[in-house]
């Protein structure tokens, strides 16, 4: 689809969307429209008692001999609170109502800051707009969108331009995230996935990737535990951006876990499901697809991403619970519950990070915890930090992109549940306050630096849908982590 943005003017052919905030008149669209065609709407609009509420659609054919296919008229609610959210979410469910057309063409007028808005309603519909269907070999012709352009008109076209330049860069890094999650695990592994992650130094991302020799002379005894089971390699991506002028500034961290494959290793999970845990890799999704936003922006941060990359196998080689193993850190963990590896394979990124970048702050973003979902549902996720202040900015950030978080408290009285009798800790809790005592191992891997955890394991899929996704990969965290990027170290 392609998006493009022009000056108020009634179009040669199509379908044409007339956008009205709520108690607008036709205005001047009113003015281009030929009389039958005005005297219809007017009529329609009385008739459906149009007025322009949120959502509200009304459509009609165009009158015999007019140029365009038919008329959408589509209510934007009231103008004081058609913000960013809105206008994306509005754009969104526009892509709904003309999907099925070829050629849209959208007429906006009557809102404030028209160009801001525009450009975000082409956000949305372009956001909505992502499918998966490569492996479809008889995909039913009538279900595909049949949408080649959509133009959105309104009074500053370069401006929307302008605006919308980088939001189509950030959709880059959710589609790329989205395929990344949705792909199936026999072609999405450690290796595959480092592979894929090398598209970005076309973007100019600077991209390097350890294997399991260079990890074992880091002593990253904890990540190479979880993927001691499986035929494929672990790896360790890391993604270097910097549009910082000084070259020399401490980074960003960004850490995601990317377990490419989760069957619980030998603590194996039931098989109702399991099909799901292809997306266990969804933080490393989310990290990987906000580099290449970042890089196609221009962001002028200097910010890296690590990912830690594994597949949870059970075999004989496999990791046993009852197992101790040996941290970058030096501290060492028993293994009670071999299904609770992200929090083995962040210990050692957290740590590589830190002794490796020193970075000003570090967020790691995880599918961690079932308990999450149990508490937030996919409305949410889970936001633990040791640093108020970079957890305001997170929370404002997820705020302005729709991709919420709820913060949990933390505490010596939840560190106190992983304490091991024979070891520096264990990797699981007493069974309560699961996703607490997973942020409170991950807290025991982090020195001085302000950090973030988010357990985003309710967010990153959605059979249903999101406002802004079809069912499946929501693309979650990219939104939300470019947003913070800009907002605090641009």
């Amino acid at each position: 689809m392609k998006i493009a943005f022009a000056k108020l003017a009634l179009p040669a052919t199509g379908t044409v969307v007339v956008a009205l905030p709520e108690g607008a008149k036709l205005g001047r669209v009113g003015l281009m429209l030929d009389r039958g065609t005005k005297a219809a709407l007017s009529r329609a609009m009385a008739a459906a008692e149009f007025k322009g509420k949120k959502d509200a659609t009304l459509s009609i054919p165009a009158p015999a001999g007019g140029k365009f296919k038919r008329v959408l008229l589509l209510g934007l609610g009231p103008v004081k609170g058609f913000d960013a959210v809105t206008a994306e979410k509005t754009g969104a469910a526009l892509y709904g109502h003309v999907s099925a057309d070829e050629n849209v063409t959208v007429l906006l007028e009557g809102l404030p800051e028209a160009a801001i808005s525009a450009a975000r309603l082409a956000s949305g519909a372009q956001l909505k707009s992502y499918r998966f269907d490569k492996y479809h070999t008889k995909a039913d012709k009538n279900s595909k969108p049949k949408i080649k352009s959509l133009t959105l008109q309104t009074d500053d076209p370069a401006a929307a331009k302008k605006v919308h330049a980088p939001l189509a860069a950030i959709a880059d890094g959710v589609f790329f995230t989205r395929d990344l999650v949705t792909e199936p695990p026999n072609v999405i592994y450690p290796e595959s996935f480092a592979a894929k992650a090398r598209e970005l130094i076309a973007d100019g991302v600077k991209v390097e990737v350890l294997g399991v020799k260079e990890m074992t002379k880091l002593g990253m005894g904890a990540l190479l535990g979880v993927g001691q089971g499986s035929l494929r390699e672990s790896k360790l991506l890391v993604m270097h951006w910097n549009g910082s002028r000084d070259k020399n500034s401490k980074p960003l961290a960004l850490v995601g876990k990317g377990v490419c494959f989760d069957s619980g290793g030998i603590s194996l999970k039931p098989g109702a499901g399991m099909w799901d845990m292809k997306w266990d890799m969804a933080g490393a999704g989310a990290v990987t697809g906000t580099m290449r936003a970042l890089a196609r922006r221009k962001s002028t941060a200097h910010v890296i991403g690590l990912c830690g990359l594994v597949e949870n196998m059970p075999d004989a080689a496999a990791q046993r619970p009852g197992d101790i193993v040996t941290s970058m850190s030096g501290q060492t963990i028993e293994v009670l519950n071999t299904d609770a590896e992200g929090r083995l394979v962040l210990a050692d990124v957290l740590w590589y990070a830190q002794q490796k970048y020193q970075p000003r702050a570090i967020v790691d973003l995880a599918t961690l915890t079932g308990a999450i979902i149990a508490a937030l549902s996919e409305h949410y996720a889970g936001l633990f930090s040791n640093s108020d202040e970079l957890a305001g900015k997170l929370i404002a950030a997820g705020q302005a992109t729709n991709e919420r978080l709820w913060r949990f408290p933390m505490g010596e009285e939840y560190d106190k549940d992983i304490k091991s009798p024979i070891a520096d800790m264990k990797n699981i809790g007493g069974g309560k306050a699961g996703s607490i005592t997973a942020a409170q191992f991950l807290q025991r891997f982090i020195k001085d630096t302000p950090w973030a955890h988010l357990d985003i394991a309710g967010v990153v899929w959605n059979e249903k849908g999101t406002s802004l996704a079809g069912g499946g990969a929501t693309g979650y965290g990219v939104r939300l982590l470019d947003k913070f990027v800009e907002e605090n170290y641009e």
